[in-house]
């Protein structure tokens, strides 16, 4: 029996001693990068571009297609009418995709229908997407039975089966009913309504193709809708993407068992876990070189001293430069590269370390911070 068959579907249960220290964890991070996000001097509006253009692309890359990012981001910045040195060509789709991630994370008080859901579907496969995927983009599937498949198409694996199309409609509706009414649950915390949209919709599978991104929409726009804010600082997709492999697992496994989806909850909050401190660390990376070349000089380094520090500044040689790699990326002789890493020690910009000769390597100064 898949968990849809089950009596108890959709009543979820979960094990609430295991999920209640991890979603406090969560939840302290999640109000840790809202507060260090927001405090950042950059550009928000650019921040908030580079994160849904994040969220799209791997969103698309998790089903294995893969997007013009220029033209999406385009799409995207026209917009939020954020200015482009160089706007790129858009497209329909990439107009479509542009509007319905603004869709998810902006419109928090529209209520959800099946034509807000069907609409995105649209957007997602426009009339003459594509030849080779003849996807009617805008209505439910068709009466064929539903199998979510991943891997090689003459070898696909099977995760599981969709309720059939004739109940369909009413389950699908049952979803809608419970996402409008269950946001206004003061006992049921955001991110479980979140993490149970996500697994409740891809369950369901009610369109021919594309279900895993409007399941990944709906889970942004239920982030969106618990954060206010905090969603336009990261992109979960980017995290999913990394444990594909998992992902698939995991939504196997939850279709295999009862309504207890404690695993699902789990590895949900993990994957958001993982996901801010991704985002936690850029950002704290971001304080560290802004800091570190408020301490120096400019006029006094080299054009190639600059792009070194950059490329080191921004997590390259992470374990410290020596003179070879100097050499290859300053496009430098290695007498001048030698030269240039002595001057950087002088100055206060790198610290040699102990070991000597071919060894040598030169590290950022760790109390520039």
């Amino acid at each position: 029996m898949w968990i849809w068959q089950q009596p108890e579907w959709p009543h979820f249960i979960w094990n609430e001693r295991e999920i209640a220290p991890l979603l406090r964890k969560v939840r302290f991070h999640q109000g840790e990068l809202l507060g260090k996000a927001l405090g950042q001097s950059e550009d928000q509006q650019q921040v908030l571009l580079d994160t849904l253009l994040a969220n799209i692309v791997h969103s698309s890359a998790i089903e294995g297609e893969k997007l013009n990012a220029f033209s999406v981001r385009s799409s995207l910045a026209r917009r939020l009418g954020a200015s482009e040195e160089k706007p790129y060509p858009t497209s329909q789709q990439s107009d479509g995709l542009a509007e319905i991630m603004l869709d998810a994370v902006n419109n928090l008080e529209g209520s959800l229908s099946l034509d807000r859901i069907l609409h995105w579907h649209q957007c997602l496969f426009p009339k003459g997407y594509t030849l080779f995927n003849p996807i009617q983009g805008g209505q439910l599937r068709g009466s064929e039975p539903m199998q979510v498949v991943s891997g090689r198409i003459d070898k696909p694996t099977v995760h599981f089966e969709a309720p059939n199309r004739e109940c369909l409609g009413s389950e699908l509706q049952k979803f809608i009913d419970w996402f409008n009414q269950s946001r206004h649950d003061e006992l049921l915390d955001p991110l479980l309504r979140a993490a149970i949209t996500h697994l409740w919709f891809v369950t369901l599978h009610p369109l021919d193709d594309g279900n895993g991104r409007i399941t990944r929409l709906l889970t942004d726009l239920a982030l969106a809708q618990a954060e206010q804010q905090s969603v336009r600082f990261y992109a979960m997709s980017v995290s999913i993407l990394e444990q594909r492999n998992a992902y698939y697992a995991i939504l196997e496994k939850s279709q295999k068992g009862g309504v207890d989806i404690t695993s699902w909850l789990v590895w949900f909050l993990n994957t958001l876990q993982a996901t801010f401190d991704h985002v936690l660390a850029q950002i704290d990376q971001t304080v560290f070189k802004t800091n570190f070349w408020r301490k120096i000089e400019l006029t006094q380094l080299t054009a190639e001293q600059v792009k070194v520090l950059n490329r080191m500044l921004d997590g390259d040689f992470e374990q410290g430069i020596n003179t070879s790699q100097y050499q290859k990326v300053a496009k430098v002789s290695r007498a001048t590269a030698t030269r240039h890493l002595a001057t950087l020690v002088e100055k206060g910009c790198l610290q040699k370390s102990a070991a000597g000769g071919r060894s040598t390597r030169y590290q950022l100064l760790n109390s520039i911070n």
